[in-house]
């Protein structure tokens, strides 16, 4: 998958006056090794390059990241304060909620027939043209409820 995703990166950079930088290459080839589903903050990437001797400096890790999510190779994920982490997009993307701890940032991805029905629903009835049905739950997990005293219902 790499050297496709790579090609189409290269041919895409390029239609747009950008060349793939290795900075770049590094970037989603991280991405394409953690996989679909694993949410990644600017952060947790700058940290794991660092990690595998990659010099990158964190600004150009946001750019990228930025660019990267513009070209709808990685999705963007909001969290509660401003926050942000991304995933890998796939050929395969389908509608997926995302349950994401206003504590931690932890992120657990779920399925809900029910919600894609209610975008649906929605779309029909203000006759809008439905593209995506995407939740975002907010809570807390179970350790971070445990941290501030229990169960916060």
């Amino acid at each position: 998958m790499a050297l496709a995703v790579s090609g189409n990166l290269r041919q895409d950079l390029h239609g747009r006056g950008q060349r793939l930088t290795p900075q770049r290459q590094r970037v989603l080839d991280l991405f394409e090794r953690t996989g679909a589903g694993h949410h990644l903050s600017a952060e947790d990437v700058h940290q794991q390059l660092l990690r595998g001797d990659s010099r990158v400096s964190l600004a150009t890790v946001y750019r990228t990241l930025r660019l990267l999510t513009t070209m709808d190779l990685l999705r963007q994920l909001e969290l509660p304060e401003g926050g942000k982490r991304f995933e890998l997009a796939t050929d395969d993307d389908h509608d997926h909620h995302h349950l994401i701890c206003v504590a931690c940032g932890r992120t657990e991805e779920f399925e809900s027939e029910a919600v894609l029905e209610a975008g649906a629903d929605a779309a029909d009835r203000f006759g809008f043209k439905l593209l995506s049905s995407r939740l975002t739950v907010r809570g807390l997990c179970p350790s971070c409820a445990a941290i501030q005293g229990g169960d916060q219902g």
